[in-house]
C-alpha cells in the first residue's frame, strides 16, 4: 500500500466513523479499493476514485443508480452514506471517496487465466450472465432519473468520434500500417452501421459498460455485478459483447456468444439486429481498449500484443 493511498484511506474512514483496524488495499487499478471495517458494516469497500476520470456529479449519479438497483433486488453492492449523509466525500488530495457494501463471493475469472470448468459449465455461466444483464437493463428502464443525473455517453462519438471516451485508439503506437488501414476502413463502415442501427430504433439506455470477468461475482445466491465506474448511456448490445471480450481468443467463443444471447433473450427481448451486429460491438470494445492502454501501459509492455491481436481479430470478423 503506498503511503499516499494509506493516508487518504485513513482520512476517508474518518467520514464514515473510523475503524478499529487499518484499511487493507485489495485493488489499485482505476481506483484504489480497500477492504475496511465500519461500526455498522464489518466488511465494506472503500473506493478512492482516480482523479479526473469521473466528476463529482458523475460519481453521485453512479451511486444513485447502483443504490436504486440494489433497492429493487438487483445483485449489486449499495452505497453506504457517510456520517453526514453524503454518498461521496472530497478528500484533501482532491480525490473522491465512496463506500459500498461488501460484495460476497469471488470473481468468475480474470484476464490472464482461462475460464474454469467444462465447456458446458462455461456456457451455463454466460447464459446466467446474459440473464443478469437483461435484468440490469430492464430495471434501469423502470427508473425515473433525477434531473442532475450525469453519466458519460457510449454513443457513436464516444466510440468512434475524433475524441473517443477512452482515447484515440488509432494512434496506438503498437499498430502497424496494415492494422491502421483495416481499422480506418472498419471505423468508416462502423459509423455508418451504427447510424443506421440508431435510426431503426436500437435498444439504448443505461449500461454497465464494463462487465468483465473481474466485475462479475458468483456467490451462493448466483451472479452479482460490481464496479459501475465506467457506466453510462449506450447501446445495450455493448454490455453483452464486452462481457465476452476476454474470450475472443477462446475456441468456444461462438458457444459463449450463443449462451449469453440466449440468457438475455429469455429475460428481455433482443432487437432484430442483435446477432448480426454482435461482431461490430465486439470490435468497438477492442478499439476502446487500444485507447485505454495508451496512457497506462508502455508500448513494449508484454500485454500490448494481446490488445492489438484482439483488435485485429475483431476487425477481420466484422469486415467479413
Amino acid at each position: 500500500m503506498s503511503g499516499t493511498n494509506d493516508a487518504a484511506a485513513i482520512e476517508a474512514l474518518g467520514h464514515w466513523g473510523g475503524s478499529d483496524r487499518p484499511p487493507r488495499m485489495i485493488s489499485e487499478r482505476e481506483n484504489a479499493v480497500f477492504e475496511v471495517a465500519l461500526v455498522n458494516a464489518p466488511r465494506a469497500a472503500l473506493r478512492l476514485h482516480r482523479a479526473g476520470y469521473n466528476s463529482p456529479s458523475a460519481v453521485q449519479s453512479e451511486l444513485w443508480w447502483s443504490g436504486q438497483l440494489a433497492a429493487k433486488g438487483f445483485p449489486t453492492p449499495s452505497p453506504i452514506p457517510a456520517n453526514d449523509g453524503r454518498l461521496s466525500v472530497a478528500l484533501s488530495d482532491g480525490r473522491i471517496a465512496t463506500m459500498l457494501n461488501w460484495a460476497e463471493g469471488e470473481a468468475i475469472g480474470s484476464t490472464d487465466l482461462p475460464l474454469a470448468g467444462s465447456r458446458a459449465d462455461q456456457c451455463a455461466l454466460y447464459h446466467d450472465l446474459g440473464s443478469l444483464l437483461a435484468r440490469l437493463h430492464a430495471i434501469s428502464d423502470e427508473l425515473s432519473l433525477p434531473p442532475a443525473f450525469d453519466r458519460r455517453n457510449w454513443d457513436i462519438d464516444g466510440f468512434l468520434g475524433d475524441q473517443p471516451l477512452w482515447g484515440r485508439f488509432w494512434e496506438n503506437p503498437a499498430l502497424n500500417a496494415q492494422d491502421l488501414g483495416l481499422i480506418n476502413a472498419a471505423r468508416v463502415r462502423a459509423i455508418a452501421d451504427l447510424k443506421r442501427y440508431a435510426a431503426e430504433g436500437a435498444d439504448r439506455g443505461l449500461i454497465h459498460a464494463d462487465p468483465l470477468r473481474e466485475n462479475v461475482f458468483r456467490n451462493a445466491g448466483g451472479l452479482a455485478l460490481i464496479d459501475f465506474d465506467d457506466s453510462g448511456f449506450g447501446f445495450r448490445l455493448y454490455d453483452l459483447t464486452t462481457a465476452l471480450s476476454q474470450s475472443l481468443d477462446d475456441d468456444n467463443y461462438g458457444d459463449l456468444r450463443s449462451a449469453i444471447l440466449a440468457g438475455y433473450a429469455e429475460q428481455r427481448p433482443l432487437d432484430d439486429q442483435a446477432e448480426h451486429l454482435f461482431s461490430l460491438f465486439a470490435m468497438l470494445r477492442t478499439f476502446a481498449s487500444l485507447g485505454w492502454v495508451m496512457p497506462r501501459l508502455s508500448a513494449n509492455h508484454p500485454a500490448i500484443p494481446r490488445y492489438v491481436g484482439r483488435a485485429r481479430k475483431a476487425v477481420n470478423a466484422y469486415l467479413r
